[in-house]
């Protein structure tokens, strides 16, 4: 009997091993069950991006909100239906009102359906469509190994509440990306998404006109920038339709030069400001500016990397949707 143990112990011990590593992430996760689906994101992301660069922006702060909210997991796209009890979903969120690039998830799903029925993740589909976006701009690559699976559940207050916002000072945002297993070198990186892009006034104005409620200027902000930003782009503190460069001169280009910014005061929100009160993230912001761009590269890759892994569905959790907006009915 105490052999016949032995043996189920191993046996169990093999199954539940064999369970846990097929529930993994995994480079090439696709390559039987649908061996061009990295290529058919690609394809379509190469054909579109270049006529649409500030699509890149959009596309990693797709991904970057998704992760924030019960992991990498799409549920930043579905819909309010009666699947979601009603309740209204991430993407009615405030932070994510302002979020594009949902027609292009949705372009690249129905490509991949008539490939492959049923097989690829709406999750998937966002992580690599981010990534090869970037290489589009001239930003770094990193891996992404696959095998997301789709979450069925997405609540607009736990968006409100887990998304860092434009406002947030350094504690907050320390304590935002510590949630997600992310460190302050990993604040200061994904922050360096900020290179390419834009915002609307609306999400920085009061830095201009109103920071304290006195009709003041963020004394944290550069003031000549300040004044250039009221003169020729927010000229009123309602402004919420026109936008400006998050890295004025470079923002259609994934480099260092936001960064660079940052030391001269002239980061645009609350946030990038912020990030130079630190100490430990000020002395990490200055090796950054001072090396190469390469190694940037190899850096943000890294948290990316880190990022794309939080809190993933895999083996059976999830589902593979079929329509990204909504779950399997």
């Amino acid at each position: 009997m105490k052999g016949f143990n032995y043996l189920c112990l191993v046996i169990i011990s093999m199954l539940v091993f064999v369970t846990s590593t097929d529930a993994q992430l995994k480079m090439g996760f696709y390559s039987k069950s649908c061996p061009k689906a990295e290529k058919i994101v690609q394809d379509y992301v190469n054909e579109h991006i270049p006529n649409a660069p500030s699509l890149a922006a959009a596309l990693i702060r797709m991904h970057f909100h998704d992760c924030f909210v019960r992991g990498c997991d799409a549920s930043i796209l579905l819909n309010s239906t009666a699947t979601t009890s009603g309740r209204q979903t991430e993407r009615f969120a405030i932070p994510n009102q302002t979020v594009r690039g949902f027609d292009f998830i949705d372009k690249i799903k129905s490509l991949l359906e008539a490939a492959c029925p049923g097989v690829v993740s709406c999750a998937d589909i966002i992580t690599l469509s981010a990534r090869d976006s970037i290489v589009v701009t001239g930003g770094p690559t990193w891996k992404v190994p696959t095998g997301r699976r789709d979450g069925s559940i997405s609540n607009v207050t736990e968006a409100n509440n887990n998304i860092p916002g434009p406002s947030f000072n350094f504690s907050r945002l320390q304590t935002n990306f510590a949630n997600q297993g992310l460190n302050l070198n990993d604040l200061v990186l994904l922050s360096g998404a900020h290179t390419i892009g834009i915002a609307h006034c609306n999400s920085f104005s009061s830095r201009l006109y109103n920071f304290t409620g006195r009709g003041d200027q963020d004394p944290a902000l550069d003031s000549e920038y300040a004044t250039n930003l009221k003169a020729n782009k927010c000229t009123t503190i309602r402004d919420n339709t026109t936008k400006v460069e998050m890295d004025p001169g470079s923002a259609r280009t994934f480099d260092l030069s936001y960064y660079s910014h940052l030391l001269k005061r002239r980061g645009l929100f609350v946030s990038d400001s912020a990030l130079t009160t630190s100490s430990t993230t000020n002395t990490f912001i200055t090796q950054l500016v001072q090396g190469s761009q390469k190694k940037f590269f190899s850096k943000f890759a890294k948290s990316m990397e880190k990022m794309g892994r939080i809190n993933v569905k895999t083996g059976s959790s999830g589902e593979i949707r079929k329509v990204c907006a909504f779950v399997n009915s």
